[in-house]
């Protein structure tokens, strides 16, 4: 494995990572919100906490991966 090869991996575990920790946050404090408000919803009272931490986990991975690799791309593509 080459040194560009290890950077560009190195980038998107990281991006990977980061977006895994935030998305997983932010859908977990969506989901406390939601059920300490004054009016919960019906839909707020179905949905899984633990599911919709997932679903923003794997969104964070998502999104941390696509942004790793466009940064990559941008920066190949400006020399």
């Amino acid at each position: 494995m080459d040194r560009k090869t290890k950077r560009l991996l190195l980038l998107v575990v990281s991006c990977s990572v980061t977006g895994v920790i935030l998305g997983g946050t932010a859908s977990w404090a969506e989901s406390s919100m939601c059920l300490q408000a004054n009016q919960v919803t019906n839909d707020c009272l179905t949905q899984n906490p633990m599911q919709k931490t997932i679903q923003g986990m794997s969104t964070g991975l998502l999104a941390g991966a696509g942004a790793a690799f466009g940064a990559a791309w941008n920066v190949r593509h400006q020399d």
